[in-house]
């Protein structure tokens, strides 16, 4: 069975676009300039209100230059204490390797505590 196809478009040089052109109707191009204007907007140069702005760091991690050595101490091992049982309760869930890894990271925990509570003593004695 025979099909007639028609003919592809004739194209002249000067009319022959290029395809990856944002510009093949003026809706296209409108859009390219809103586009350019957006990324202008969010990542264009600093201005100066933004280069002005102090930094600040942020203070939730931070501890306070003037905390005590002892109530750092005792932060840490409530701290140490906390993940030990949260990896403890985690282990039990956990079956044959990985149970195992998970009791030997919560021992590594313990034996932070327990060096964070020796030095605490040693720092404030209990007599």
């Amino acid at each position: 069975m025979f099909k007639v196809t028609p003919n592809p478009p004739v194209t002249e040089p000067a009319s022959i676009t290029d395809p990856t052109s944002p510009y093949e109707c003026p809706d296209s191009k409108k859009f390219n300039e809103a586009a350019n204007r957006a990324l202008d907007y969010h990542l264009g140069p600093m201005t100066a209100h933004m280069m002005a702005a102090p930094y600040s760091p942020n203070r939730l991690y931070q501890t306070n230059p003037a905390s005590s050595n002892e109530s750092l101490l005792v932060d840490a091992a409530e701290t140490l204490g906390s993940a030990n049982v949260m990896l403890n309760n985690f282990a039990d869930l956990l079956q044959g390797p990985h149970r195992k890894t998970a009791q030997g990271i919560a021992q590594v925990v313990m034996l932070a505590e327990l060096a964070v509570n020796q030095v605490l003593d040693k720092v404030v004695p209990t007599e």
